[in-house]
């Protein structure tokens, strides 16, 4: 069911009109035309994921620093990520598994959880993860996630194989790991390319191979692991 905008807690400064007009001038004219994603990003408060000093410019089109030298991400870069994951009206009825590796401040996964998925999300930093799970909790849809902390390049085996992955750091290379556990159809989002210039990526598991789609460049926060960078 989705919640009537005006019915959403009011978090003391931001208003339904400018969550309209991020979508408007920020998301639509740059070519997102899922209507489910969009209404996920009608829906869901951004203020609820930065951090207090910033929430006055929570629709900005840009990013934003939270804790631990991490970011949120630009909402456009959100919004694109979700749109090629590619998830069906059907899919999101059922209730689908999407992994997210890097919760960051729990904002992408909160605009799949409100869409219907069952979010799976690897953190790797323990702080950063409470303040995600803190976050999501103001939600009554928060409870659709769930935070393990870990190495994000393995994935979390115990719960796959998943209907769709993004990772919200830039890697080096697709792990392998991440590919396996992947259900065969179905697409991971990951951003590619060294710490300076990078690429995001729509890679579509095939029964004996991969497909990869090439779509904008981006900036992500590197990807830190067994088969990413090296801290």
């Amino acid at each position: 069911m989705i919640m009537p905008l005006e019915n959403f807690p009011d978090y003391g400064m931001l208003t339904v009109k400018e969550r309209k007009e991020m979508v408007q001038i920020q998301l639509i004219p740059r070519g997102i035309k899922d209507q489910k994603v969009l209404n996920a990003f009608l829906n869901v408060p951004r203020e609820c994921f930065m951090l207090e000093e910033y929430q006055k410019n929570a629709y900005d089109d840009s990013p934003f620093p939270i804790i631990e030298n991490q970011t949120i991400s630009q909402p456009y870069m959100v919004a694109v990520m979700t749109e090629l994951l590619e998830l069906s009206a059907i899919d999101l009825a059922n209730g689908v598994k999407i992994l997210e590796i890097g919760t960051g401040a729990g904002y992408q996964a909160a605009i799949l959880a409100y869409m219907g998925c069952k979010v799976v999300s690897v953190e790797r930093i323990g702080k950063v993860a409470d303040l995600a799970i803190m976050n999501l909790k103001k939600l009554s849809y928060g409870n659709r996630v769930e935070v393990f902390v870990g190495d994000g390049t393995l994935g979390w085996p115990d719960e796959a194989p998943y209907d769709g992955i993004i990772v919200t750091a830039a890697a080096p290379k697709i792990p392998t790991a991440l590919l396996q556990q992947l259900r065969i159809g179905r697409k991971i989002v990951i951003p590619c390319g060294n710490l300076m210039i990078q690429q995001l990526l729509q890679v579509e598991k095939l029964q004996k191979d991969i497909k990869i789609n090439r779509h904008t460049g981006c900036r992500f926060v590197p990807l830190i692991g067994q088969e990413g960078f090296q801290e």
